[in-house]
């Protein structure tokens, strides 16, 4: 089960509360589902022992992977064509694309919440948030998402944050069902929602229970 937990900022107020703006640069339109899997970029799998900023760097590069293989493997895709999402040469398009990258970023966040908090890692965890989310926009950045769209996307993530976290909390089924209505707002069956909001909040278990699980074994250590 997703344990709830509330209380954790959302992004929209992570500059209020001192979390660090990334450095922006870059001049062509990004499509989230070109990104490559950080596997392709030969990066390590991560230790037990390391720094919040290296965990959180880590972290960013699980969500790019978990998203890539969310858009690859074959029921993912069976399930965004039942759900009559357009899809190009395979991918979805950027809108469909971006929700999927949220909640594929959410889950992991919520994961190291789940994982530190009540524990004496609980010490850490804004600076392994701030590495992960600082590590995630500079590589949507770094692969071509200009300065002007970047603040538009953040406010989304802050805005899907809020109500996924709200979701939790009141139970699995319903995180299923918050980010349905931004995937496919046009489904109106109470059956097909309920099948493909039930897909969803197994995603979302699959993605959080597990992570939570390898991060409670996770050391900190100065760098």
């Amino acid at each position: 089960m997703l344990q709830p937990f509330g209380g954790f900022p959302t992004m929209g107020s992570l500059a209020a509360q001192g979390y660090p703006r990334v450095s922006r640069r870059g001049s062509r339109m990004n499509r989230y589902a070109r990104i490559p899997p950080p596997a392709a970029a030969g990066i390590p799998a991560p230790s037990l022992s390391m720094t919040p900023k290296a965990l959180g760097e880590h972290l960013a590069h699980l969500v790019w992977e978990s998203f890539s293989d969310f858009l690859t493997d074959e029921e993912p895709r069976e399930l965004m064509s039942d759900m009559g999402l357009a899809q190009e040469e395979g991918l979805p398009d950027e809108r469909v694309a971006g929700e999927l990258l949220i909640f594929h970023l959410w889950s992991h966040t919520r994961a190291v919440q789940l994982a530190f908090v009540g524990t004496p890692a609980e010490a850490r965890l804004r600076e392994t948030l701030d590495a992960l989310h600082q590590a995630f926009f500079q590589d949507m950045v770094e692969n071509g998402t200009p300065e002007a769209h970047l603040p538009v996307f953040e406010q989304r993530v802050s805005s899907r944050y809020s109500e996924y976290y709200a979701a939790a909390e009141d139970s699995d089924a319903r995180v299923g069902q918050a980010v349905l209505a931004h995937l496919a707002p046009r489904i109106e069956t109470s059956r097909e929602q309920g099948t493909m909001a039930l897909a969803l909040t197994e995603r979302a278990i699959e993605l959080t229970n597990p992570l939570r699980d390898f991060l409670r074994d996770v050391e900190f250590v100065e760098s």
